[in-house]
């Protein structure tokens, strides 16, 4: 599933081929909005909220938008051929006079008065990359419940918006503990500057084609998916274990050497097919 950064990426390409022109081509795929017709409305602006994209339209409406594992949005020039993916797969295209963006896959896509937004994005904690940030609400979120482990309370979108798998794994190496840690007994001087670091993580990476945790040159992430290479600090092959809340697995890296603490009674430093 993409990550903040992707998404805010996603939403800047879209707002610059959108923002402030008119519609000239409106067709959404979906059954429930397939009669809906946005044609000679201009577009006001897209935004990011966490791992969602809302591209507002004057006369009040949203379209929302939410890509899930395989959803894409591409922005395309006149006469440019379209390589997302087969016709089929397209849920919706919007055009103006000189672009066309068509959405691939899109899972979530539904139509909302503005004033309405809340209700697709109103349960989301602070967003990570958005101007709702507040640090000590998502720390505050994230200690509701102590005995969680620290990786799902990280995935949890309702803490804190914008995380996924990999910054999850990222986060907790750099915070030097296990994701199976209860988020609760995180040392304090860790926890406080826990939801900084994170947005520090996203923030370096919106504008990067590829994304970097370590600094380094070629060895851009310190764990994830490095199952069974040596750890970036101190060698020790780095390990692979699902994590998950029951409702999903994830596969979460960590070093068993860099973060002590609690770890799953299995673990594997090969690659199961869901972990890339």
């Amino acid at each position: 599933m993409p990550e903040g950064d992707t998404v805010w990426q996603a939403a800047r390409r879209l707002h610059d081929a959108l923002a402030g022109k008119v519609l000239t081509r409106s067709d959404l795929r979906v059954p429930r909005f397939a009669t809906a017709d946005l044609t000679g409305r201009t577009v006001l602006d897209v935004t990011p909220r966490g791992k969602h994209l809302l591209t507002r339209v004057e006369g009040g409406l949203t379209l929302h938008s939410h890509l899930r594992m395989d959803g894409s949005w591409r922005v395309y020039a006149p006469g440019q051929r379209w390589n997302g993916g087969p016709a089929h797969q397209i849920r919706a295209v919007l055009g103006t006079a000189d672009r066309t963006v068509v959405g691939y896959r899109l899972p979530v896509l539904e139509l909302m008065r503005t004033s309405d937004e809340d209700r697709a994005v109103g349960h989301l904690g602070p967003d990570l990359l958005g101007p709702d940030w507040d640090p000590g609400l998502a720390l505050a979120n994230l200690l509701k419940d102590p005995a969680r482990p620290l990786g799902e309370a990280l995935l949890d979108q309702r803490n804190l918006a914008g995380i996924g798998n990999i910054f999850k794994s990222e986060l907790c190496f750099l915070l030097g503990v296990t994701p199976w840690l209860p988020v609760g007994e995180l040392p304090a001087d860790r926890s406080v500057k826990l939801p900084e670091l994170a947005r520090k993580l996203l923030e370096s990476n919106r504008e990067r084609p590829v994304r970097n945790t370590t600094g380094r040159r070629g060895q851009d992430l310190f764990v994830y998916g490095r199952a069974r290479r040596p750890c970036l600090r101190c060698r020790t092959p780095v390990r692979l274990a699902d994590q998950g809340d029951g409702s999903r697995e994830r596969p979460t890296y960590w070093c068993p050497t860099c973060q002590p603490g609690p770890a799953p009674a299995r673990s594997s430093g090969g690659l199961p097919r869901t972990a890339r």
